[in-house]
């Protein structure tokens, strides 16, 4: 399973770090998406993607230079550090586990429990 800490309120401008460790499997070998889920919004957006096999990082567009994808294989643990971050970030969010980045949400193996995220402007 993933454990998800880290979250909570921060002010506009702001940086927060979210942690995911993993128990019962290795995350060195899955790819890892973040994930996060705005008030209102139905469905997860992809925040990023972390390919395992390739050691590429993929952004959204609406984080990129702004958020930070890191691995402690040694902690089996991932991290999103969240830097400059806007009223527009907050959200639910949720680091998942699966063989490829490409895979569809439903199909991730694993999934963290989710932490909120609220900026205040």
């Amino acid at each position: 399973r993933l454990v998800q800490s880290g979250g909570g309120l921060v002010q506009s401008g702001g940086s927060l770090r979210l942690s995911c460790a993993a128990s019962g499997f290795t995350l060195e070998h899955y790819a890892i998406g973040w994930f996060r889920q705005a008030p209102g919004q139905q469905e997860r957006e992809g925040v990023l993607c972390d390919s395992s096999r390739t050691g590429t990082t993929t952004y959204a567009d609406s984080v990129k230079g702004r958020f930070t994808f890191s691995r402690d294989n040694a902690k089996n643990t991932v991290y999103l550090q969240m830097n400059s971050l806007t009223p527009e970030d907050t959200a639910v969010y949720y680091c998942g586990a699966d063989a490829f980045c490409g895979s569809l949400i439903h199909e991730y193996d694993f999934w963290s429990q989710g932490t909120q995220v609220t900026v205040a402007s």
